[in-house]
């Protein structure tokens, strides 16, 4: 199995959609990364957790799910860093890969040693790019496919059709 772990801010500082929507609406930030992290979870079959820091914020530890996402909140006085930490360490098997998307030089070797792989902020940007052209290319691959109709119907018909729906003779 393969698990992806997300340092939430880290990521949402370094891609420009989510640094500019950051800007005004911090909570549309994090909602918009875990969609996207719902998609690649999807589309790769990773088990995807994020990690959002709650450092200085009193009493706010949460998990909960978001489109099939593990979404963490850190307790108080401890960082995502070492949250990430943590859960490298608890979730490290030989059966489990764990990556981690951070582009946090400290984390990055903090994680090395734990048995994790990273990922930065900018491949993880990269592979989501990728993702979403594929599944384009699929959707238009499926459309193109798709027979307009179950019967065989000739171009003079089909237009002869389609002047009678717009209420045209």
């Amino acid at each position: 199995m393969n698990i992806l772990i997300v340092d939430g801010y880290n990521i949402i500082g370094a891609w420009p959609e989510l640094s500019k929507l950051k800007k005004n609406d911090l909570a549309a930030a994090r909602d918009r990364l875990v969609e996207i992290m719902a998609e690649y979870q999807a589309y790769t079959g990773y088990k995807v957790m994020v990690v959002f820091d709650a450092y200085g914020v009193k009493g706010l530890e949460k998990k909960y799910k978001y489109h099939k996402v593990d979404v963490y909140f850190t307790k108080e006085n401890e960082t995502a860093d070492e949250r990430i930490e943590k859960m490298a360490i608890e979730l490290n098997n030989i059966k489990t890969q764990i990556y981690v998307a951070t582009s946090d030089l400290t984390e990055q070797w903090q994680i090395f040693g734990q048995g994790a792989l990273r990922i930065s902020a900018r491949e993880l940007l990269t592979k989501v790019e990728m993702i979403e052209k594929n599944i384009k290319r699929s959707v238009q691959e499926i459309q193109e496919d798709r027979p307009t109709s179950r019967i065989p119907l000739s171009k003079e018909v089909i237009e002869i059709f389609e002047k009678l729906r717009r209420g045209k003779q």
